[in-house]
């Protein structure tokens, strides 16, 4: 181990070590409900059920071989929410389904633009994914009960209610995919939401000290630094298919290979410890700060064209 990973170790209460099955779940138990808590989200865990959840449609057109929709649903009792979704016209499903999160210069919108290199729910859309979007990259938190990292949270796992809501989706192959921002938040929602079965975090696999000059701060809230480092919030995926990406131009200051392959080592151990060390890796691309679209394409299709593991929120 390295000495920056044994310091940043001793900083934190609850790191991931080795253990049997049994034990390490009841540790991503113990520790989801931990991050909860600090996220500021139990309330809205416990009224879920009789939360109430409408989809309102604000535009609509045809593309290639799907439906793109501009939509809004409910998030919270008093806050409702726009998204992006798409459905395919020239199939027939349920079909695999895809929440698409885009960065902090991005939008509901950004990942379906035709030639863009950050267009992958595009390309998702046209191979017969229902996909799912919708803006995370506010700074201003719309709740004043909230913190901006639990608000964001929430509304990606209402995009996953709304694509389980669907006649068209199949609700055991969900997953999700993003860069940069992004790609924290999907690390985040697959941890927090086991309904996601396969998870493409892009553009982020790091440690927080890496993060804590140089970067925007949004990452950071009370209570997090002392309990974990994102090797940690990881580990809550296994034994579900995660895959990140970092490339090989990477700015040094940003989200080098270097130590996304030190961090690929400390989430291997959890993933071996449930048997499944198939299910996670780490491709080092020779882009830079982007997502590698050959890999996301084969890893979703793999991994969501047929019945994964099924998983649940808790």
């Amino acid at each position: 181990m390295s000495m920056s990973s044994m310091t940043n170790e001793s900083s934190r209460s609850m790191p991931y070590s080795s253990r049997t099955p049994e034990e390490a779940l009841a540790w991503q138990r113990d520790l989801r409900a931990k991050l909860f808590s600090i996220l500021k989200m139990d309330d809205l865990l416990s009224r879920e059920a009789a939360a109430a959840f409408s989809t309102e449609t604000m535009s609509s057109e045809k593309r290639g071989n799907y439906a793109l929709r501009g939509q809004t649903i409910d998030s919270t009792p008093g806050r409702r929410i726009e998204i992006t979704a798409t459905v395919p016209t020239n199939m027939k499903g349920p079909f695999p389904a895809v929440v698409a999160v885009d960065g902090h210069s991005g939008t509901r919108q950004s990942c379906y633009e035709p030639g863009s290199n950050r267009a992958y729910a595009h390309v998702l859309a046209e191979k017969g994914y229902v996909t799912v979007s919708t803006r995370i990259s506010q700074h201003d938190v719309q709740d004043e009960s909230r913190i901006l990292m639990g608000e964001r949270l929430w509304d990606l796992m209402r995009c996953v209610d709304f694509l389980v809501s669907l006649d068209e989706v199949d609700s055991q192959r969900i997953g999700c995919a993003g860069l940069s921002l992004g790609g924290e938040m999907t690390m985040w929602l697959a941890a927090m939401d086991e309904r996601i079965q396969a998870t493409i975090s892009a553009g982020f696999l790091t440690r927080m000290d890496q993060l804590e000059a140089g970067h925007c701060m949004c990452w950071k809230f009370p209570g997090l630094r002392n309990l974990v480092d994102f090797t940690d919030i990881y580990s809550l995926i296994a034994p579900r298919a995660l895959l990140c990406q970092n490339g090989l131009k990477e700015d040094p200051s940003w989200f080098p290979v270097s130590i996304a392959r030190e961090a690929i080592e400390e989430i291997k151990v959890m993933y071996a410890d449930m048997e499944c060390p198939q299910n996670v890796s780490l491709v080092a691309h020779d882009g830079g700060h982007e997502i590698d679209l050959p890999s996301l394409l084969s890893f979703f299709d793999q991994h969501l064209q047929f019945p994964a593991h099924a998983g649940k929120r808790q």
